[in-house]
């Protein structure tokens, strides 16, 4: 049997880590099918077209991943998360989505996200140090 290189790289090529990515996928694709993950972002503005919240994450899988959503602190606890919230589980549920799923932290929105329905499935403690890591889901209404 002959001996493999192992090698660990802090910076990899953009080839080599399309490769792997590729490999990846390939073999994905021959477990369960073509799929593709589409973004996804919903955005608050005031009237003068500033940015004063939005969320974003992807859809695909028949799951909607949301990856951030940020209100800004003069209208935070108003509802506004809530309808953030609010539009981008409906668009995901009009992409073919049944499930949503997103992290948070205990410093973050944890009571905010129990709050419109998610439930934990997941923790990591000490992620990072004297933190928890949360892992929620939500069964989308269709």
């Amino acid at each position: 049997m002959s001996e493999f290189q192992i090698t660990c790289e802090n910076s990899s090529s953009p080839s080599d880590l399309k490769f792997l990515q590729e490999k990846v996928s390939e073999y994905n694709f021959s477990q369960i099918g073509q799929y593709e993950y589409k973004p996804l972002t919903v955005f608050m503005r005031d009237q003068d077209n500033q940015i004063i919240g939005g969320i974003d994450g992807m859809t695909g899988l028949g799951w909607l991943h949301i990856a951030s959503l940020w209100v800004t602190d003069d209208i935070r606890g108003s509802g506004y998360g809530k309808k953030l919230i609010t539009a981008i589980e409906e668009e995901a549920i009009s992409r073919g989505c049944h499930s949503a799923y997103v992290f948070t932290y205990d410093f973050q929105a944890l009571p905010f996200y129990e709050k419109v329905g998610y439930s934990i499935y997941g923790q990591l403690d000490d992620f990072p140090v004297n933190h928890t890591r949360y892992f929620l889901k939500k069964k989308l209404n269709q």
